[in-house]
């Protein structure tokens, strides 16, 4: 049964907000790190786990690389989309006004948070996004766990200058841009395993990720 808190139409009617901190290399210990250069950022890649109590040969499980490619994030209206060439993937990746919110067609969309209904990890690797067009951006990011619950995560406030490098395991949905279209420098595990939260099936809301720059010290 879904929780109480999803109407008849599945949409969330309840909203988590989420802190906004300024992307550090102190705040984001444990989750990734700051990027200047990306072609000196190596991606960290995950052995294949033993199936029981006889071990991975050694050099073995750990062979897949990495893919690496363009990630497109674009605004219509309130729906933000994503494309991520170096996997051949698209996504909705959230919207700036809940899903089951009516909107006039004529109004202009109010981008001051994203509204989050799924977050994901990589237990096979790392990933990296490299701002191209050096404009601001936030990456919504939990630590590792399964048992992640909605007020494990924190949003991370990046200006554009630097890049963010994502360890194995650590849940984010990707990044976020502020302005309409946005484009990244994508490279991550080959392999691409994913492990999912649906955030209004599991816990009847969405995060709310803010898109303005009213900072924690």
């Amino acid at each position: 049964m879904p929780p109480a808190a999803v109407d008849t139409q599945g949409h969330a009617t309840a909203v988590h907000p989420l802190r906004l901190v300024r992307a550090t290399a102190d705040t984001l210990a444990g989750y990734g790190l700051l990027v200047d250069t990306p072609e000196e950022c190596a991606i960290e890649i995950v052995r294949w786990p033993a199936q029981g109590w006889r071990p991975v040969d050694p050099g073995t499980g750990d062979q897949g690389g990495t893919v690496e490619g363009v990630f497109e994030f674009e605004w219509r209206r309130t729906t933000l989309h994503g494309r991520n060439n170096a996997v051949n993937d698209e996504y909705v990746l959230g919207w700036s006004e809940l899903p089951n919110a009516p909107t006039a067609a004529g109004d202009a969309p109010n981008r001051e948070q994203v509204y989050l209904h799924h977050a994901n990890y990589h237990p096979d690797g790392g990933q990296l996004f490299f701002p191209l067009d050096r404009a601001p951006f936030v990456a919504p990011l939990a630590a590792p766990g399964d048992d992640a619950r909605p007020e494990d995560f924190v949003t991370f406030w990046f200006d554009g200058s630097q890049g963010l490098y994502i360890h194995p395991g650590v849940w984010h949905e990707a990044v976020f841009p502020v302005s309409d279209r946005q484009r990244f420098s994508d490279r991550q595990g080959k392999v691409h395993a994913r492990v999912s939260i649906d955030f209004p099936k599991e816990f009847g809301c969405y995060l709310a990720a803010p898109l303005t720059p009213a900072l924690e010290p």
